[in-house]
């Protein structure tokens, strides 16, 4: 699983709690451990566990989501447009670090 670097901090200080992915990036098993780098140049730098997979869409986006990615409702959802505009069903990956 690859994070933009400008998340690795929130990730790491368990700031970060999940990460919303478009389709393609959905098939995670609950309580697989995956290993997590960086997007910009592949650097690994921790492991997570995944505890769940669940489906939303982007007008259900809540405070609640916001929350658990270290963000304001409106800056996530500007991050969720630029980095995936026009996608309407997404997927919430719950996730813990592993120290």
């Amino acid at each position: 699983m690859t994070f933009f670097e400008r998340f690795e901090a929130d990730i790491m200080s368990g700031k970060k709690t999940i990460t919303i992915r478009d389709e393609s990036e959905k098939d995670y098993a609950p309580n697989s451990i995956v290993q997590v780098s960086t997007y910009e140049d592949d650097r690994w730098f921790c492991e997570l566990k995944i505890q769940s997979v669940e489906t939303v869409n982007f007008n259900e986006l809540s405070d609640f989501h916001a929350k658990q990615e270290n963000m304001t409702l409106l800056e996530l959802k500007n991050v969720i447009q630029e980095i995936y505009p026009n996608i309407e069903r997404l997927y919430v990956i719950s996730y813990e670090l592993i120290r």
